[in-house]
């Protein structure tokens, strides 16, 4: 059976002014060295979400291969995309390890899998205007933007067990970002961890025993999710993850809209629901198998962009050589050992770089901050998640990032429609929502 990328060109260059489009590649051995390019992209802020919530990193890097590749089958094979860990699910699912044990994580991720896959299928039949219209530009950038602030208080909690370790991380994030060019220049997180984890091992702050014991070769630790119908418990858990589902789709959308645009193909937003059920799809089988939750990068758009190159089939290799990489548990045992401190010095930038994506959205979509319904929409949403608030009903806990997702919409929509009721609101912030990106930054 033939491939379905045609040869750019000689195979060889990528002309000035040209880019090699989804459905071209380069030769071979040049399509295999730009997948290995975004696994390293992928891979610092991969591995990171599983460390922080306590899921096997092999096990994620694992369905982050495998949902790559699902991803470009369903879509068929027309958008580039790797599909790595989601640092949108990271609250939840700490939450949920800590009150019912992993297995009722997984079940929750599962759930955000089905539920956005449900959504892919209505977006397919209905396009995406009822998604701008539910989460005009100030809703979807105060929702990214308080998962990433409402995160903060987790990286205070790392990094005190190593203060200076965390220090020198976090300088090393900020430096690399402008000491280094191109694809180095986007790869802060990574660098920064490597730097922080050589620190760290020279201050001997690094038990190595196992990773002397762990084997070369050898399948990854597999994770069954929780069965709500034997465990009732485990629906306690639902509140806090649901919320999630935005973020997805907003972060979906505003990759396919990035992507259409830099390779002058609109007909990629066609795509969208497609997207959104393939992402749906690779959430769920993840869930299924004790890997993390699954979502489109930035950080390989970034590679993208440096390169020039959009096609397809180096995500193909991404996603083979991450499924490789899965399967030597010596380097799960290798990322297992990363201490607090370097975690703690690399999320203090991760998560404010995360809030700071909604504050772009903001921008990027001119939000106007004079009219009283955007004022409290993100001031309020942005304070119960900061404030860490939480609200327990009937047993069922909903924790700051679901209050303050729920807050968003609830209050732009009752000020909204009121507004103009009353002729009142000053104008309509919602005009402007085709240029909507959530784009995660150097590591989601």
């Amino acid at each position: 059976m033939a491939l379905p990328w045609t040869l750019h060109g000689d195979g060889k260059t990528v002309k000035p002014g040209k880019i090699v489009a989804p459905g071209e590649r380069l030769t071979w051995p040049r399509t295999i060295g730009i997948g290995a390019q975004h696994v390293i992209a992928m891979f610092g802020a991969t591995f990171l979400v599983p460390v922080l919530t306590g899921f096997p990193p092999s096990t994620t890097i694992l369905f982050s291969g495998i949902g790559t590749i699902l991803f470009l089958i369903i879509t068929k094979n027309k958008l580039p995309s790797y599909l790595g860990s989601s640092f949108a699910f990271i609250a939840p699912v700490q939450a949920a390890v800590a009150s019912h044990g992993q297995e009722s994580a997984l079940f929750g991720i599962i759930v955000v899998g089905i539920t956005l896959a449900l959504i892919g299928v209505l977006v397919n039949w209905t396009g995406v205007g009822w998604i701008n219209k539910l989460m005009p530009p100030v809703v979807a950038g105060t929702i990214v933007a308080l998962i990433g602030f409402a995160l903060g208080p987790a990286a205070w909690i790392n990094a005190k067990e190593g203060p200076i370790t965390a220090l020198v991380t976090l300088l090393a994030v900020v430096l690399s970002t402008v000491l280094f060019r191109g694809i180095l220049g986007r790869l802060s997180i990574f660098i920064g961890v490597l730097v922080g984890y050589a620190f760290a091992a020279i201050r001997g702050e690094i038990n190595f025993k196992a990773v002397g014991d762990a084997a070369w070769i050898g399948l990854p630790d597999l994770h069954l999710p929780g069965n709500p119908f034997v465990d009732a418990g485990l629906w306690a858990v639902l509140p806090a993850f649901i919320p999630v589902v935005l973020v997805l789709i907003a972060e979906n959308v505003g990759h396919i809209r990035g992507v259409a645009e830099m390779v002058d193909q609109p007909k990629l937003n066609k795509l969208t629901g497609r997207a959104l059920i393939a992402d749906g799809v690779a959430t769920i089988v993840a869930g299924s198998g004790g890997g993390s939750a699954t979502t489109t990068y930035g950080e390989n758009i970034g590679v993208m962009a440096a390169t020039r190159i959009y096609s397809t089939a180096a995500y193909w290799v991404a996603g083979i050589v991450a499924i490789l990489l899965s399967l030597s548990p010596k380097i799960g045992a290798i990322i297992t050992t990363i201490p607090q401190g370097v975690l703690g010095g690399v999320t203090t930038a991760l998560y404010g770089l995360i809030g700071i994506v909604g504050v772009k959205i903001w921008l990027d979509n001119k939000v106007d901050f004079s009219l009283p319904k955007n004022q409290f929409t993100a001031a309020t949403a942005l304070i119960v998640a900061v404030g860490q608030f939480v609200f327990t009903f009937d047993g069922i806990s909903f924790n700051s990032i679901a209050l303050g997702a729920i807050a968003a919409i609830v209050i732009y929509h009752v000020m909204n429609v009121i507004g103009r009721w009353r002729g009142t609101d000053g104008g309509d912030a919602s005009l402007d929502t085709g240029s909507t990106s959530t784009k995660t930054p150097s590591a989601h």
